[in-house]
């Protein structure tokens, strides 16, 4: 271990080619910025990394994004740029004891050649809290210079004390013209599949529409696309299609893009959109996620935002979450569906939703005074003597009582709360 770390610190080459044997998508990683694919919003002219690019990284960065988007190949752009000693670490194999052997190497590199080390760290919300916390005091002397990448929100998963001294940047998922030309270099490029293939209409685009812009993805497909034609030189329709077999939706249960979708079916309910309603909610059965989790969502779906314009949806969403409780799936997802589509179609009210709301403030925040002794129920002689229920009006027969008599605690009498 530490042989290899001496080994990194003393210069690593961060754009090194992959072996012949390696994966495509390995193999094609760009070793030039003109190659990399996407995030013009970031490294493109004048853009926050085009300093960096050039040469002026400082400050440390979480790049968060989701998979095959070329955060490790930005990083290795990045490292390539400054001329740091470059270390790729991964977050996966590596434990607190491996983190400080290199933290302290990297401080001893620095204090007797004054460079620092770009530590780039993959999966870095797999790291606990003491495994972040090992990285602090170099990141905040400048003995290194911390690259981290992930997949899930760092918010939720970086050290608010780490995530404090770097900066965030967000990137996207590829656009299809950018992974089309990225799959077009693999197959001509002398390191990818070598030219001289001949790709059938269509192919490449179904590659695109299954791989959800992650170009690891798309570029595996291909090379296993490939693999099927054989000797024959000609990607088919028919050997993508294999190779895909069937799509794997972008979708993480326990993640960021779980809240994400859930959110886009919710508003898209709100906004009583009912083709965006069925496509979010069919992406999420076709992930796998858990029905019932549907279930509850539409559940309140139809108290907050249809509420008293239809009370009826309410009994739609809990009889669809039954059905599914019954049936699982394949077949529950229908009722599921139903049930969306019919809160999506319904006419919406949130009156009940902010009057609660209001409410509940006025609780918080005012006395819990004494129930009016009016609206005291007198069930004994004593509570009578007392004063309960002296001077209560029933509406029903005195229908003056709606106007006249008040129903709340005097410290809030004429407060409003519902209003259509």
């Amino acid at each position: 271990m530490s042989g290899l770390f001496e080994e990194e610190l003393e210069g690593a080459d961060p754009l090194e080619p992959a072996p012949a044997d390696a994966p495509l998508a390995d193999r094609m990683r760009p070793l030039r910025l003109e190659d990399y694919q996407g995030q013009a919003h970031l490294v493109g002219e004048g853009r926050i990394l085009s300093r960096a690019l050039a040469g002026e990284l400082s400050q440390s960065l979480i790049l968060w994004g989701p998979p095959g988007v070329g955060k490790t190949t930005l990083a290795r752009l990045l490292a390539q740029a400054s001329g740091l000693a470059f270390v790729p670490y991964s977050a996966v194999l590596s434990g607190i004891k491996e983190i400080r052997e290199l933290m302290g190497r990297a401080a001893a590199d620095r204090q007797r050649t004054g460079r620092r080390t770009l530590v780039f760290v993959d999966e870095i919300h797999r790291f606990n809290k003491a495994q972040q916390d090992a990285f602090l005091p170099h990141v905040e002397r400048g003995d290194i210079v911390l690259v981290g990448a992930t997949t899930e929100n760092p918010s939720f998963e970086v050290n608010g004390a780490l995530l404090s001294r770097c900066r965030t940047l967000l990137l996207e998922p590829l656009e299809g013209p950018q992974v089309v030309t990225l799959l077009r270099r693999a197959l001509d490029a002398p390191e990818g599949l070598g030219g001289g293939w001949q790709v059938e209409d269509g192919a490449l685009e179904r590659i695109v529409g299954a791989t959800d812009g992650d170009a690891r993805r798309a570029l595996t497909a291909l090379e296993t696309a490939a693999a099927l034609a054989g000797d024959s030189g000609r990607v088919r329709l028919e050997d993508v299609e294999e190779a895909l077999q069937r799509k794997v939706t972008l979708y993480d249960k326990s993640g960021e893009e779980h809240y994400n979708v859930i959110s886009a079916l919710h508003k898209s309910i709100r906004n009583s959109d009912a083709d965006a309603t069925l496509y979010w909610v069919t992406r999420m059965m076709t992930a796998g996620e858990d029905g019932n989790f549907i279930a509850r969502r539409l559940i309140r779906a139809a108290t907050e935002d249809v509420g008293l314009a239809d009370p009826f949806a309410l009994r739609i969403a809990l009889d669809a979450g039954e059905a599914f409780h019954r049936l699982g799936y394949p077949e529950g997802k229908l009722a599921l569906a139903q049930a969306a589509v019919y809160l999506a179609r319904a006419r919406k009210s949130d009156a009940v939703y902010r009057a609660v709301a209001e409410a509940e403030q006025d609780v918080q925040r005012t006395a819990a005074e004494p129930v009016p002794k009016h609206l005291r129920n007198a069930a004994t002689r004593v509570m009578r003597e007392a004063g309960y229920g002296e001077g209560y009006r029933n509406a029903h027969q005195d229908p003056g009582a709606r106007e006249e008599m008040s129903c709340l605690p005097p410290g809030l009498e004429g407060r409003s709360y519902f209003r259509t």
